[in-house]
């Protein structure tokens, strides 16, 4: 069964994405340096919404996330996780909490949350929702969003929220920072996206701001080192713990999804099971907290006992290997499977083979080019043993059954950008004050 599974996926033909508008505004060299130069205005309204909302909607949250609740105030958000029984990661997303009974969560957890509360045994009403999420993230994100909002917006701190306004519409703006950089993500509904957009463009335009495009958009999680499911890394839709979900998601949340990702890679695992990670591998463990019951919970104490997390790092391909696999296109045989740059613009899940030695040590994850870096780079879950900085592995390329190569990498500390994300607002220099 886990064969067809396998198989299934890599047969799959890779759709495209949904969200971020056009593939390019200006070109992907511009947009990818802009949240380190100026800022970028990145739109993910295509995510999920879901407000929930009664007395048992902190207690649902508490059941099935691997966080800890024992300090969560209005106006605060946490990133939340949701494992199988196994451990492995199903979802993850932002939390908010709007009011004492009221919480708004994005992305996947939106809609497996709506999925388990379908099944009843809480005193809660969901509802999805209708609204827009545009990030502004980059050094003059702070001077772009207050000059947008008419007002400072020093007193927010990371992972804080609070109400604003822009054009005169309602706004939630929550810190936080996808890039790896001062950003906002700002929350209002759907009817009210142009007219904010527009005076984010209009406030970020002497600041050099640019829209981010879908062909570069998730170099800023490789770069900040957060691995995103169906991108990254493979999350589980296949356990007892799913048995429904993805019915219930094309049921009630078609409008989200386009086609399923496809499988690529040199990595070959001997079950589904292999490609899955916990949040531990995923370089999440903080946010694991065993002050309270929740799905996963034994397997993954278990995982801490036995020491059998691996370890999120980032690969630097060497380039000279990397120009070898275009060089192929120019010389006679069979070349190498295209490494489309800056990452793949269809929807695949990656999974590399790691060698150290000639013995596997890892998976690499989905290969990008950072023009500022001038390197490919890749987020990789290693062994313990081969995930020293700086040690030298080998990542198989090629998918089974097409020539293969190994390119060198090096391992190199996730993130790998200096991570500016908590920056002290207040302190920053005059570019973000302007």
């Amino acid at each position: 069964m886990t064969f067809a599974i396998i198989a299934a996926l890599r047969n799959q033909t890779p759709g495209y994405p949904t969200g971020w508008g056009g593939p390019e505004y200006t070109s992907w060299q511009d947009e990818q340096l802009s949240w380190k130069t100026t800022c970028y205005l990145g739109d993910w309204s295509f995510l999920m919404d879901l407000e929930v909302r009664g007395p048992d909607a902190l207690k649902h949250f508490r059941e099935h996330t691997v966080n800890s609740y024992e300090v969560f105030e209005i106006g605060r958000a946490k990133h939340v996780v949701y494992c199988n029984d196994d451990g492995n990661v199903i979802v993850e997303g932002v939390l908010m909490r709007m009011a004492e009974d009221v919480f708004r969560v994005q992305s996947g957890p939106a809609v497996f949350s709506d999925f388990l509360l379908s099944k009843g045994g809480y005193n809660v009403t969901s509802r999805k929702l209708n609204t827009f999420q545009l990030q502004v993230s980059g050094p003059a994100a702070l001077a772009v969003c207050e000059a947008a909002a008419g007002e400072p917006l020093t007193d927010i701190k990371f992972m804080r929220f609070r109400e604003i306004r822009i054009a005169g519409r309602e706004v939630y703006a929550l810190r936080q920072g996808m890039a790896g950089e001062i950003g906002f993500e700002l929350h209002g509904d759907e009817a009210d996206k142009q007219a904010v957009q527009d005076a984010l463009l209009a406030a970020g335009a002497p600041h050099g701001i640019r829209r981010l495009g879908r062909r570069t958009a998730m170099i800023n999680h490789l770069e900040a080192a957060f691995p995103t499911g169906l991108w990254h890394y493979t999350p589980d839709m296949f356990s007892a713990n799913c048995d429904g979900f993805f019915e219930f998601t094309m049921n009630r949340w078609s409008d989200c999804f386009t086609t399923p990702p496809s499988l690529r890679g040199s990595f070959e695992g001997a079950s589904i099971n292999d490609y899955m990670m916990s949040p531990f591998d995923l370089g999440w463990g903080k946010s694991v907290k065993f002050d309270h019951d929740f799905t996963g919970r034994v397997a993954l104490e278990r995982e801490v006992a036995e020491g059998r997390s691996k370890q999120r790092v980032t690969l630097e391909f060497d380039s000279r290997d990397v120009v070898d696999i275009y060089a192929s296109l120019f010389r006679g045989g069979e070349p190498y499977d295209f490494m489309d740059i800056p990452h793949p613009q269809r929807w695949v899940v990656w999974a590399d083979q790691v060698l150290e030695s000639g013995r596997p040590v890892g998976i690499s994850s989905t290969p990008g080019y950072s023009l500022y870096f001038r390197r490919v780079l890749a987020i990789a879950f290693l062994n313990p043993e081969a995930a020293t900085l700086g040690s030298q592995v080998e990542v198989v390329w090629g998918t089974p059954g097409t020539p293969q190569r190994t390119i060198r990498a090096t391992v190199h500390p996730a993130p790998y950008k200096k991570d500016n994300r908590r920056a002290d607002l207040a302190a920053e220099p005059a570019l973000v004050r302007a």
